[in-house]
């Protein structure tokens, strides 16, 4: 039986979200028609103004809905320490933490010649430009232990480290593999702890 067509534009939205299947995009589906109309259209507006009203910071790059964002105008923060991720999420994890003081630096991916992305598909440039700029005395690489994070940290350490500027990667705190944004609080703070030089 097919479905008609406003449910299966609804199931075909869903589908396109990460780890959302047909079964689990049909089930949301029958679940938001089964939803009062308030709380739909509330739901509708929400994805709306995720789009509409967030930008990216014109300093670090995290995801705001001001700019420069809250963190990049505290003035109470290390800004000789840059911690550089690979996304927003990644901030968010970090700040939960409660123990980093320091700015950072949103990358927005990581170099990876498998699917073609090279230093000028991420925020790389920018990041040289704060360092010029800015009094910065490290830089702490906090990618993902992967291949590609890996990769991305060695690039950037080869890039900073001729300025004379301090360069250490996250300590394996977290696993091989992990993301930062899914760590617990006590693993990020003792690889923030743990992190060496590269």
């Amino acid at each position: 039986m097919q479905y008609p067509l406003p449910i299966a534009k609804l199931i075909n939205s869903f589908s396109k979200l990460p780890g959302i299947g047909a079964k689990t995009a049909a089930r949301l589906t029958f679940y938001i028609l089964e939803m009062n109309e308030n709380d739909v259209t509330e739901f509708a507006q929400s994805l709306i103004n995720i789009k509409r009203d967030l930008t990216y910071c014109n300093i670090c790059g995290n995801i705001t809905d001001i700019d420069p964002c809250s963190i990049c105008q505290d003035e109470t923060r290390d800004r000789s320490v840059v911690l550089v991720v690979e996304d927003s999420q990644d901030v968010m994890a970090m700040e939960r933490m409660h123990e980093y003081d320091g700015v950072y630096h949103v990358l927005h991916g990581v170099l990876s010649p498998m699917e073609g992305t090279g230093p000028d598909d991420i925020n790389i440039s920018q990041l040289i430009k704060r360092l010029q700029e800015e009094e910065i005395e490290e830089v702490i690489v906090a990618t993902n232990a992967t291949a590609e994070g890996e990769a991305t940290s060695m690039y950037l350490s080869r890039l900073i480290k001729p300025a004379g500027i301090k360069v250490t990667r996250l300590a394996h705190g977290l696993a091989v593999g992990s993301d930062i944004e899914y760590a617990d609080e006590m693993t990020l703070y003792r690889a923030i702890e743990g992190r060496r030089e590269l």
